[in-house]
């Protein structure tokens, strides 16, 4: 089967949430198909990585517009920006220029470009409007309008495309549902994250990046909920556990902090930037934390976190699209992740069980083969 696979960002190295999917998804893919990868760079300057080349045949486009540019042009034409902001002539050329027998659509953003009257399944991952509507709830008023306009045109794009594809994809059952009650029609499936528990494991590491009690947040900390997630765990939650731990500290490990990020660094709160393994730094942590306010399907970071064998203390919102079975700690407000965090910094027994607990269920519940298994009988394989 000739594959064309169409991704907004080269899915390597699976550093980060999407890359991490769309990596894993690929490499499953190119066992079973011949793929032709099409995905945008980050600029003229980015090469396809030498590891896809065994994967797949892979054509890069430039993406360039800006931000600004992209609004403007969806204000222009009554688009969601999250469309304009990947709107591409050479795009659709490279993408025309491809005899495909079907085709895996990764993200939202790239539906547009899906050729006519060829099978195809869209992997949306979370449902990006409601991401949206939950941006506006939060914004100031002229940011809250333009929000709330993304949410509506962007979901009412994502309605058309699951209408016409043979499947559309997301990466939790919960997902899958809230796209169901917003109305989506057509085929909806949920297909999981794994993990590489092989490489995420305890025994994987020998280099552990920090001694002392430490808290770690993991992430790609340019991404909003990530930045909202450690500006208030820093502000409303650390200042509580430093009353009662002194020489308690918190690691915010991840590529390209925003200003608001870098300006929580302290002597009580590391801020890493970009690190080549993340895996130490997990190795390190006494307790990990994800307290995100606002999140959507499986996170990554928790399931890393798990698998690595590290207590959690995780927001309803960061664990919902988790099947952890009660292998995490669930806490809310500020007073609740003091309370779950300090029990377990108080009983190390306690949080070196959970963390016991946590890697076996991801071995049992979330290996990358089983998860990715329904895609075969979706695409013909």
């Amino acid at each position: 089967m000739e594959l064309l696979f169409l991704a907004h960002r080269v899915p390597f190295p699976p550093d980060r949430g999407d890359r991490i999917r769309s990596y894993h998804i690929l490499r499953h893919l190119a066992a079973r198909a011949r793929v032709h990868l099409v995905a945008f760079s980050e600029g003229a300057g980015e090469v396809a990585p030498p590891e896809l080349a065994g994967l797949a045949s892979v054509t890069l486009i430039p993406r360039t517009r800006s931000q600004a540019v992209a609004a403007l042009a969806a204000l222009t034409k009554g688009l969601p920006v999250s469309l304009t902001a990947f709107a591409s002539a050479g795009m659709r050329r490279a993408v025309a220029a491809r005899r495909a027998d079907a085709v895996y659509c990764f993200s939202g953003q790239m539906a547009q470009y899906l050729p006519a009257g060829v099978p195809a399944v869209m992997d949306f991952v979370d449902v990006d409007s409601a991401k949206f509507a939950g941006f506006a709830e939060q914004g100031s008023p002229p940011m809250r309008w333009m929000m709330r306009r993304e949410a509506r045109l962007l979901g009412a794009f994502e309605r058309r495309v699951a209408a016409r594809v043979d499947a559309s994809l997301f990466v939790s059952a919960a997902e899958a549902a809230l796209f169901r009650e917003g109305g989506a029609t057509g085929r909806i499936v949920p297909v999981e994250n794994g993990i590489d528990a092989a490489a995420f494991a305890p025994a994987a590491v020998t280099d552990v990046a920090a001694e002392g009690a430490l808290l770690v947040f993991t992430g790609q900390m340019d991404y909003r909920p990530n930045v909202e997630a450690v500006r208030w765990f820093a502000q409303d939650v650390l200042p509580a556990l430093r009353r009662r731990y002194p020489t308690l500290r918190l690691a915010i490990v991840g590529r390209a902090p925003t200003a608001a990020v870098q300006a929580l660094a302290s002597p009580a709160v590391i801020v890493t930037g970009a690190v080549a393994d993340v895996r130490p730094w997990l190795a390190a942590a006494t307790v990990c934390v994800a307290p995100l306010r606002l999140a959507r399907g499986i996170q990554n970071k928790v399931l890393e976190a798990m698998a690595m064998a590290r207590p959690v203390v995780a927001t309803a919102a960061a664990a919902e699209g988790i099947d952890h079975a009660g292998t995490l700690r669930v806490a809310d407000d500020a007073d609740a992740q003091v309370a779950a965090i300090a029990a377990l910094l108080d009983d190390p027994a306690q949080a070196t069980a959970l963390g016991a607990a946590a890697r076996a269920r991801v071995i049992e519940r979330y290996d990358w083969t089983a998860r990715l298994a329904p895609l075969d009988a979706l695409l013909g394989l």
